[in-house]
């Protein structure tokens, strides 16, 4: 049976170029499903009119023609194909989705992907690939395709390049391949190049015990997305050693994961084990993109993107009541970790981090600042990348998923 993809766009003002996409997908054996995402009148029939897309969001189409509001018109398109899109998957309509537009059409199609299974392929080709693509991607998997030139046209450039998607698509769905695995019980852990030795000694342990145990680099949009996995219900427990976007988030580098970093595990009662993984560095680009303001810092070149800049006893504070208000949300199966001799590989006795002062710090205000009748801090006299600290974590979490099964 063939399979089948959505096209998505705005066959108002790009109907000759959505028909060529169109006409060589159906070339190669594939069924088009086709959703108009433009204001005005097609030009060709699509299977999924605009107004069906607007009556989704709650609005009228005639509303949206009369007010001539771009940006009105842009939101609520958005908000219909974030609405419309998963329920029309679910209907079985299509098997993968292709979009293709500037800003306004990557910003109508990309929230119906993301609301998307991921698995499912989803490419998006933009004019703003190349750029911030967070707004756009946010925790999915879609496929960003830089377009070169405007989607606008069929000429040289952008036909290689419409093909070039179409190709990629048509690939992942012909050579869709079914993996069957043993299902484990997952747990979700975070990393930073400089907690690896950690995470790599708890997911060893916590393997050879029966769980699977799904990795995510705290770089931001992996914290994210971990969050968004555990109020899915992904999740057995959350080991979730790395916490160093707080530091970001705090302090104002770059790889923030937002202010609502550490509260799903709390709020759906997902046992948790939470420990201070590189909250001795802030995070910024290559060495010229630090702010002025911070230039008389402790710095690190962790490699030609990534400067590393050392946390000070002020900002510890801020970080630390920043974390204890997130954990002091949970109701139970929380416990905190706290490694006495370091919080990652740059913050160790000889290494450029190694601050006694600033981590005791932390460590003083985290214990002042949660509450312990429903939070359990446990403090090791190890680094954080000793495999004891790494195994007596691992273990720990067994213990608060047995707890809550137990209480079942």
């Amino acid at each position: 049976m063939s399979k089948t993809i959505a096209l998505i766009g705005t066959f108002d003002s790009k109907g000759k170029e959505f028909l060529f996409i169109k006409e060589l997908i159906e070339s190669l054996g594939f069924n088009t499903f086709t959703i108009h995402s433009g204001v005005f009148e097609p030009q060709f029939e699509p299977d999924v009119n605009n107004n069906e897309v607007i009556q989704a969001a709650g609005e009228d189409i005639q509303k949206i023609v009369d007010l001539k509001d771009r940006a009105y018109a842009t939101a609520v398109l958005a908000k219909g194909m974030e609405i419309l899109l998963p329920k029309l998957y679910k209907e079985n309509k299509f098997d993968g989705v292709l979009s293709f537009g500037g800003t306004g059409g990557t910003s109508i199609s990309t929230p119906g992907m993301r609301a998307l299974p991921i698995g499912v392929p989803k490419i998006m080709v933009s004019t703003v690939a190349s750029g911030n693509t967070q707004p756009y991607i946010g925790t999915s998997d879609i496929i960003m395709i830089p377009s070169i030139v405007d989607i606008a046209g069929l000429n040289t450039i952008s036909m290689k390049i419409f093909t070039n998607a179409v190709f990629a698509i048509c690939g992942m769905l012909k050579f869709e391949h079914k993996i069957e695995l043993e299902h484990k019980p997952l747990i979700a852990a975070t990393m930073f190049g400089l907690t690896t030795p950690c995470i790599n000694y708890a997911k060893n342990y916590l393997e050879e015990r029966g769980y699977e145990v799904l990795i995510f680099h705290a770089t931001g949009i992996g914290g994210q997305a971990m969050e968004n996995l555990i109020k899915n219900g992904f999740f057995e427990g959350v080991l979730d050693i790395t916490t160093t976007e707080w530091a970001d988030e705090t302090v104002g580098g770059i790889l923030t994961a937002g202010p609502h970093r550490l509260e799903a595990a709390a709020q759906y009662g997902v046992p948790q084990v939470v420990s201070l993984g590189a909250l001795d560095m802030v995070n910024f680009g290559p060495k010229e993109t630090v702010p002025e303001k911070f230039l008389s810092r402790k710095f690190y070149q962790h490699n030609p993107t990534v400067t590393l800049m050392r946390t000070t006893v002020d900002e510890n504070k801020k970080i630390a009541e920043n974390i204890a208000q997130k954990l002091n949300q949970a109701k139970d199966y929380t416990t905190l970790m706290i490694p006495l001799k370091g919080f990652s590989g740059l913050d160790a006795q000889g290494q450029p981090f190694y601050g006694p002062k600033e981590d005791e710090t932390l460590i003083k205000i985290l214990k002042e600042k949660i509450d312990s009748r429903k939070i359990e801090i446990i403090e090791e006299n190890y680094h954080i990348n000793d495999e004891k600290f790494a195994q007596l974590a691992a273990k720990k979490l067994l213990e608060l998923i047995e707890k809550k099964k137990g209480e079942k």
